[in-house]
């Protein structure tokens, strides 16, 4: 796919400086990457976006339908090993995947659901005998897969479950008893990854392979959801359910491992996914604009409906530009080494960046419906346009794959850890960034390079002050976290911006849209810093502190006129203007 570079470890952007050219971007896809995505594309306009209607009352059979189609294309099998069906292809080649079948609304929900919480747990952990029987079933769409782990009383403490497993008298099965919600895919599943506790004792939470059809198992009524109409959701339950022995996944205990590992996974796909269905967003909208008239021109042409469209489009960029960056940072640490294990490390090295992709795209989406319809105005409120389903669509993404609120958690509490356990030199190296001279946006990158350490300064006395109990403090970490997610995305869109103007790519709009995120993204952390100084500082320190955070200025900037140049773009190609 592309060279191997001295990436950045997880977390270590706020302490090493990347280069240009070791920061992968969507303009370094080669041609078998863009024919991956050529054929998604035209698998959700050929095939789903015809039937999105019948998707939406569940019409029978049609989902499954579709779901082998996406499997004779090999839309399914992108990440399941050559040896059992598969094309076993990259991790980037597995985010096109998501972000291309975004535009097929709530039907997306059912293919990553399958292709990824309902295929990789048994990809990753489970035996040569369990992936013989399963995998080419699920990768040729013949059998669809779904993941059960959360319950009535257990969402985000996944743990918490009631679901438990007990080893019957003859040693053959486990009897599984208790019950699972919000099960995406539940209505045609034909695997269920389900997890439970060994005992009912939680150091034995595991995971079991439950094929549909065994006595006991029973669905509840298909979920009447806000939004996602077209994805069958539902409660399975178990009474008295034989799992034998040998679909027991992974080891006994391991199933906490199984679970946040396969979330990082599809968190990184739902920002992706996230940015692809913007970018359909943001084409409607300026379709729409440019169609309305109001005082006898197109509303294209007022002031704030370009500002909005531009904003959609600058958020965009960098969003996709993190998320790219971050696969990378992944598939170049797979390298050659194709193994699960190492695909494994990989992927849960990044898994605060992960967690940043998540959080980004799911509020870049939900930013970008609320002023699709208001572009649309009162025909944005009804179901004869597209932006309405689109709407109440999106809203579903800040929850699943871990909350946001736990996303926020994870970003501070994982890097904080990893310094403890000496896996990164944070705080021993927070003053000791090596800058890296860039041809473009240099004063930008100077700004975000001073409000990492502010950022790294603030964690640090937090951690300081509080100690073990910093975990408590959640409105402290929510804004370290906003600064850390802010600095990386920012960083990521200046990064791509100089990669595309040493490759004699430059252009006004990409460094407007670059300049347009960069100075927003200051704006915030500094922002977002005060309020966390303010939360544990006190007295004179406060005030030298407050006063340190002052000098921290980025370029001024005429953002006006950075969002014209951005929604002459739109306007100009009728959507997404970076291609």
């Amino acid at each position: 796919m592309k060279t191997k570079n001295q990436a950045c470890r997880g977390g270590e952007y706020l302490l090493k400086q990347a280069a240009p050219a070791d920061v992968f971007i969507p303009e370094d896809f080669d041609d078998e990457l863009r024919m991956i995505a050529q054929t998604t594309e035209e698998y959700v306009e050929h095939e789903v976006r015809p039937v999105l209607d019948r998707l939406n009352v569940l019409e029978p059979g049609l989902s499954e339908q579709l779901m082998q189609k996406a499997g004779e294309l090999g839309l399914l099998a992108i990440e399941i090993p050559e040896e059992y069906g598969g094309a076993q292809l990259s991790k980037t080649a597995a985010t096109i995947v998501a972000e291309y079948s975004a535009g097929s609304s709530g039907f997306n929900t059912t293919i990553s659901a399958h292709s990824t919480i309902g295929t990789l747990p048994l990809v990753y952990f489970g035996t040569h005998e369990q992936k013989q029987k399963y995998l080419s079933k699920l990768g040729s769409g013949e059998w669809v897969g779904a993941y059960a782990l959360t319950e009535p009383e257990a969402g985000s403490d996944a743990l918490g479950g009631r679901t438990t497993a007990v080893l019957s008298d003859d040693g053959k099965h486990y009897i599984l008893n208790g019950s699972k919600m919000w099960i995406s895919n539940a209505g045609f599943a034909k695997l269920f990854t389900v997890f439970a506790k060994v005992d009912g004792d939680r150091k034995k939470f595991s995971a079991f392979l439950v094929e549909h059809d065994r006595p006991g198992l029973s669905l509840g009524a298909e979920e009447k959801k806000m939004g996602i109409k077209s994805s069958s959701t539902r409660q399975v339950m178990f009474e008295n359910v034989k799992i034998p022995v040998e679909n027991l996944l992974g080891e006994i205990g391991q199933g906490a491992k199984i679970a946040f590992n396969i979330l990082n996974s599809g968190r990184f796909k739902l920002g992706a996914s996230c940015v692809g269905a913007v970018k359909r967003i943001i084409a409607m909208s300026a379709a729409y604009a440019q169609e309305r008239k109001q005082f006898g021109v197109p509303i294209a042409s007022f002031g704030l409906i370009r500002e909005k469209l531009a904003e959609m489009a600058i958020r965009t960029y960098a969003a996709e530009s993190a998320t790219y960056r971050t696969i990378g940072m992944i598939d170049d640490m797979i390298g050659d080494d194709k193994s699960l294990d190492t695909q494994l490390k990989s992927i849960e090295e990044y898994a605060i960046e992960c967690s940043f992709i998540k959080v980004l795209g799911s509020e870049l989406i939900d930013f970008a419906v609320d002023e699709g319809v208001q572009i649309h105005g009162g025909y944005g409120y009804s179901a004869d346009y597209e932006i309405e389903r689109a709407y109440r669509d999106a809203r579903i993404n800040r929850i699943y794959e871990g909350t946001n609120e736990i996303n926020r958690l994870i970003m501070p509490g994982m890097l904080l850890k990893r310094a403890l356990r000496g896996e990164l030199a944070l705080f021993a190296q927070a003053g000791a960034q090596v800058e890296v001279q860039l041809p473009v946006l240099q004063q930008e990158l100077q700004t975000l390079n001073a409000l990492k350490k502010t950022a790294i300064a603030i964690l640090g006395q937090a951690a300081k002050k509080y100690d073990k109990a910093l975990e408590n403090e959640q409105e402290l970490l929510a804004r370290i976290a906003d600064m850390m997610m802010a600095i990386f995305a920012a960083e990521s869109a200046i990064l791509r911006t100089a990669k595309l103007h040493a490759a004699g790519k430059d252009s006004e709009l990409f460094q407007a849209l670059a300049q347009a995120y960069a100075a927003g993204a200051v704006e915030k952390c500094t922002a977002s810093a005060r309020e966390a100084l303010s939360l544990f500082a006190q007295g004179e320190a406060l005030h030298k502190q407050l006063a340190a955070l002052a000098k921290i200025q980025s370029q001024p900037v005429n953002s006006i006129a950075l969002r014209r140049t951005v929604a002459d773009a739109v306007l100009k190609v009728t959507g997404y203007p970076v291609v």
